[in-house]
């Protein structure tokens, strides 16, 4: 059965992508199945660098800090700051440390150098400022936001001033405080302070689109749609907070779709901007429900690419990661019945397949699921192929 689709594996280059496709999607999400693997990343660099240099793409988002990205973005287009200390600070989730990482963003500096502001490649994150064991506090955006505005509008307009936002918004330990994952009686999120926060957060954002036409003069398209990011991050974090300080059974539902939802905007806004690659988790940028299990009990939400192709239709694309081996993590080769089993006997070191060609060759015999060893790897769904564009497979991951 692998002969049947053996033809419509290709190496990993711009063309093979772009051959997936009647027209060049505006976003391409490269998914991966794990995290901190640098071959897997290399894989990536070397088809962003691909799709610069032959297709136009001038973006790379991933999933990581929406509002550190800013200070990635100030590096790599005017050389702010220094590669060390933006790999510290830029990239969140501590993905700044893989050698991958740092390799695209030293890429890309040096791309653009000498370049003008219009050929220049652009880096951002889409993930809103969270981590597993909590939230930030909103007050970098919610201030960011307020000082845009009051530097730039009748203060009559205001819906408060920056004193009252300092009041209410305390310290920042009471909102980022680790506890609060596993006791929602610590939250300040349903507090009387973080409700009219939220107030005025909208209000403050309804200000902004508002002012619009004059704020786009004053300053600069740029600088009012980071003005808008900030707009975006503050009431999702104002929303993630008062669902960290719900007791239900949905609690963490509620939170997995709240963090979709924020990347889903950011992601929405950078289409704005002209052709990108994403790259985060398979699980958030397949079109179909994501799940996990939390405990004993499974969670399902519609993840970010779920969202954005409801959007978009056409002009979001996903192309998902799969692999063979990633032996260091007890992840050996897979059994010949999984559909990386059968990707795995074509012995290509690492290919792009068509997935409607793959899924034509393998509907019929109904393949198994994959089952990892380790939590840290998720295995490719075979109900995903019929939803999924392409899959870039990887058959062995080495050693770290």
């Amino acid at each position: 059965m692998a002969t049947d689709f053996k033809d419509a594996a290709h190496p990993v280059d711009a063309a093979a992508v772009m051959g997936l496709f009647p027209a060049r999607p505006r976003l391409l999400a490269l998914g991966e199945p794990t995290h901190r693997e640098d071959a897997l990343l290399e894989v990536r660099n070397d088809l962003f660098r691909r799709l610069v240099e032959q297709e136009g793409y001038r973006t790379i988002a991933i999933e990581s800090d929406c509002l550190r990205g800013l200070l990635v973005d100030a590096y790599v287009t005017s050389g702010t700051g220094s590669l060390d200390d933006v790999m510290e600070h830029g990239i969140s989730h501590g993905w700044g440390a893989c050698a991958g990482n740092r390799e695209l963003v030293r890429w890309m500096r040096a791309h653009n150098d000498g370049l003008p502001a219009s050929e220049q490649v652009r880096f951002a994150g889409f993930d809103g400022p969270l981590e597993m064991t909590g939230a930030a506090s909103p007050r970098q955006a919610l201030t960011a936001l307020h000082g845009y505005l009051a530097a730039r509008v009748d203060a009559a307009l205001l819906p408060c001033t920056g004193q009252t936002l300092e009041e209410l918004l305390g310290a920042d330990e009471r909102w980022s405080d680790p506890a609060v994952m596993s006791d929602p009686a610590r939250s300040v999120g349903q507090s009387a302070q973080a409700g009219r926060l939220r107030l005025l957060a909208d209000d403050l954002v309804a200000l902004l689109d508002a002012q619009s036409p004059h704020l786009i003069t004053a300053t600069s398209r740029e600088e009012w749609e980071r003005a808008r990011l900030y707009g975006r991050t503050a009431s999702g974090l104002l929303r993630y907070h008062w669902a960290m300080a719900d007791c239900s059974a949905s609690r963490m539902t509620r939170l997995v779709s709240l963090r979709d939802q924020m990347m889903a905007e950011n992601i929405l806004a950078l289409a704005e901007r002209g052709p990108a690659l994403l790259h985060a988790h398979n699980g958030h940028l397949q079109r179909d429900m994501s799940t996990m299990r939390m405990g004993e009990k499974p969670v399902q939400w519609w993840g970010a690419g779920a969202l954005v192709s409801a959007r978009l239709g056409e002009e979001y694309a996903f192309v998902a990661t799969a692999l063979g081996t990633l032996r260091h993590q007890g992840v050996d080769t897979p059994a010949p019945d999984t559909v990386e089993g059968l990707l795995y006997a074509l012995a290509e070191d690492c290919c792009v397949v068509d997935a409607s060609r793959l899924s034509a060759a393998v509907g019929d015999l109904r393949p198994a699921s994959r089952l990892s060893p380790w939590f840290g790897y998720s295995p490719l769904d075979p109900a995903h192929l019929a939803t999924t564009d392409g899959l870039v497979f990887v058959r062995d991951v080495p050693q770290r």
